[in-house]
């Protein structure tokens, strides 16, 4: 796969990979700065805004935008993240014209009219009520509360039935006009297009936003870990989640953790956690563990769910199993299996269509991975050695987790301790 970097006129950089096989083009961006921007007492604000950009962009309003886009046979869907506001759009190559002006209507000049506001506010605010006696979704606002405080990650993306109501389209305007700056861009394009016709539609699209960002500072913060938090429910099924310290995507260890977390239950049907939970004890439809990487904050994740009655002990063999990769880390024979896998399943995970190679484009470039990254990838993954697993599972699985209970109280049995 080559992918070429192409710079616009204008200063634009966009990472191209061109498919000329069918005729379709894809293109994906993202701004620095999601939801964490939010303002206190207005959370929601940039959730709400990314539903509004295909309800009217320039002297179209909603029902016109849409006709239009129907007409230009395109896709295009804006989402928002803590730390980004996503952007993307899919498009026939021979209309391209059409979809690409309609995206440029979107980024420049939304409307952000009274009427779609308050449809969509209120689309919001249906699933936050439908929420509000879900018992995951009360456990998570809990849960995000107790590891990250008062920081900017601890509030909902969403938002709250209060904060949602302050909210107004001066509000949405202000943020859009400090959010979509070139200075904070990021963008890859994949498809029936050359780089050359790129460059113009970069300038066309993104080349009269302003230069500079002006985003409030978002602080790191590190999840308060050592903490036990039970969300009581009479419930059939009770849910699991713990959390040990991640690691950031630049350290030079992070490889290392890598290939620990896929032995430890990142793999699906292989991992040490689904041997032990699911495989040997049937504990558990399923059980995994995650590294989570935000842009100021870190963590490692288990999660799984089973009956209430069998909590304490799934607990115990989660803790045990955890406890023993700390100590020992895992075999020769694992991480080589590992780094098979990781190496020769990539392309299939993350390059199998335009959009998911956008996707994981845009990805590397927030990352500074540089553009010749997955040329360099499976070096960098082969090059880890069994001493560099053991120590990262040391570091980061030494840790006392916070854990998060949610169903009946725990009802501990014999042998089940926190192991």
């Amino acid at each position: 796969m080559n992918i070429q970097e192409v710079k616009s006129k204008k200063g634009i950089t966009a990472w191209l990979v061109e498919d000329h096989s069918i005729p379709l083009v894809a293109i994906r961006f993202v701004f620095d700065g999601g939801t964490a921007q939010d303002p206190a007492g207005k959370e929601g604000l940039v959730n709400l805004m990314t539903g509004l950009f295909d309800e009217g962009a320039g002297d179209l309003d909603s029902e016109a935008f849409q006709l239009k886009l129907d007409d230009a046979g395109a896709e295009m869907s804006f989402q928002a993240a803590r730390d980004g506001t996503y952007g993307s759009m899919r498009m026939l190559s021979d209309q391209k014209d059409e979809a690409f002006g309609l995206l440029k209507l979107s980024v420049n000049s939304p409307r952000f009219d009274q009427a779609p506001i308050d449809r969509i506010r209120a689309q919001t605010l249906s699933g936050i009520l439908a929420n509000e006696r879900d018992p995951n979704t009360i456990a998570q606002q809990r849960w995000l509360r107790a590891i990250y405080g008062k920081h900017p990650y601890a509030r909902p993306d969403e938002g709250t039935k209060e904060s949602l109501a302050t909210i107004t389209a001066d509000d949405l305007k202000a943020f859009h006009k400090a959010n979509f700056a070139r200075g904070g861009l990021h963008v890859t394009v994949v498809g029936d297009i050359d780089a050359a016709t790129l460059s113009g539609k970069l300038d066309e699209v993104f080349g009269d936003l302003p230069q500079k960002q002006t985003l409030a500072s978002v602080a790191d913060v590190v999840p308060k870990l050592g903490q036990q938090l039970e969300v009581n429910y009479d419930l059939p099924q009770t849910s699991l989640q713990l959390a040990w310290p991640g690691v950031k995507r630049s350290d030079p260890d992070f490889y290392a953790a890598v290939l620990m977390n896929e032995i430890l239950g990142g793999s699906t049907f292989t991992s040490r956690l689904y041997e032990e939970v699911r495989e040997k004890r049937g504990l558990a439809y399923g059980v995994s563990s995650d590294l989570v990487d935000h842009e100021h904050s870190n963590a490692l994740l288990v999660t799984t769910a089973t009956r209430s009655d069998r909590a304490a002990e799934t607990l115990s063999i989660v803790r045990q199993v955890v406890k023993e990769m700390a100590e020992k880390g895992p075999t020769e024979e694992e991480l080589a299996a590992t780094k098979k896998y990781m190496i020769g399943a990539y392309a299939i995970n993350n390059l199998d269509s335009s959009s998911s190679i956008a996707a994981t484009l845009v990805e590397l470039q927030l990352d500074n991975l540089g553009i010749d990254y997955i040329k360099r990838r499976a070096a960098l993954i082969d090059a880890v050695t069994l001493a560099d697993v053991k120590a990262a599972a040391k570091k980061l699985l030494s840790a006392d987790p916070a854990v998060m209970v949610i169903g009946p109280p725990l009802v501990q049995v014999a042998g089940s301790g926190k192991g």
